[in-house]
């Protein structure tokens, strides 16, 4: 029984990083795509974004540079956090634009989730609790062994 519980700890210890490896490229990549779609219809911020009540310090900027830092940080931290380099630092970058965006716009619309993504009515603030509890996820634990980060610690 011991003998069989060793050989599955050390098949285990292989796929040791595939999770990290899995939340970074998921979450990276939703992110990059957030960032592509904001700045894909330009540097000046929609309407409905100038209406926007935002927390310190983002409250700060004026209305088109927070559009502008919202998409760029977006798509340069995802990507970052999607190859695992500075994997926590940008998993905490992609927290406070995720805290901001709750703030702002998905925390009034409520509880609503998966089933209604695609509509204004999934808009709720599920998703972005889930996708910052997953960042929290990197931030505390890095990028794993399947990450530039580790790569760069083992040169």
């Amino acid at each position: 029984m011991s003998s069989l519980l060793s050989s599955l700890e050390r098949a285990l210890e292989h796929l040791s990083g595939l999770g990290l490896l899995g939340l970074r490229l998921w979450l990276g990549q939703e992110f990059v795509m957030a960032g592509w779609r904001k700045l894909s219809g330009g540097l000046s911020a929609p309407e409905w974004f100038a209406g926007l009540d935002f927390p310190f310090p983002v409250s700060l900027l004026p209305v088109d540079a927070n559009w502008l830092a919202a998409g760029a940080g977006e798509i340069a931290l995802g990507t970052l956090l999607a190859v695992g380099l500075l994997s926590r630092l940008s998993g905490l970058g992609l927290m406070f634009i995720t805290w901001v965006a709750v703030y702002t716009v998905h925390f009034d619309l409520g509880w609503a989730g998966w089933n209604q993504i695609d509509s204004d009515e999934g808009q709720g603030f599920k998703v972005p609790l889930i996708m910052g509890l997953m960042l929290l996820t990197i931030v505390t634990q890095g990028g794993g062994r399947l990450s530039l980060d580790a790569w760069l610690r083992r040169r």
